[in-house]
């Protein structure tokens, strides 16, 4: 599998569910750290992921730390509109994690800030608009990866 979303704490299971069917539909595994703003039986996620869940790839974690303890010799990039970094610029390979974080805050500070040489953002260009929705955030990052992967 080429590449690894990782959501930190997601919050709204529409946004998770088809995040997941994006992970199946581009061939990349999906890791979720909790805690979580719903129930992984809620009915909306299962809606949104529709009847693709069970073929998902992935993976559960119980806090931020397993997440990091357990990859913690992966090549990671962190999504944030903090970064000052343009997506465009991650060196895209195979097993890139991409970590995003909740809908309402981002990713916490802790790693924004020990991470800052790896935080990337999708430029906006409206002064109106301080982020992207998650689900389309992750879809943009994920196919710009297959992209530059499918060049080299």
């Amino acid at each position: 599998m080429p590449l690894n979303i990782v959501l930190i704490e997601p919050e709204i299971p529409n946004n998770t569910g088809n995040i997941g069917r994006l992970a199946l539909a581009s061939g990349s595994n999906l890791h979720l750290v909790k805690p979580f703003g719903f129930e992984i039986t809620d009915a909306r996620l299962k809606r949104a992921g529709l009847d693709y869940w069970q073929h998902l790839n992935l993976h559960y974690y119980e806090s931020i730390e397993e997440f990091f303890r357990k990859n913690e010799d992966k090549k990671m990039v962190f999504l944030s509109s903090h970064g000052k970094k343009k997506h465009w610029d991650i060196a895209f390979e195979d097993d890139l994690f991409l970590v995003f974080g909740k809908e309402s805050e981002g990713l916490p500070k802790t790693i924004t800030e020990k991470y800052t040489d790896k935080l990337f953002k999708i430029p906006l260009y409206s002064e109106h608009v301080r982020s992207l929705n998650l689900a389309n955030a992750v879809s943009i990052i994920v196919y710009e990866g297959l992209r530059q992967l499918d060049l080299q």
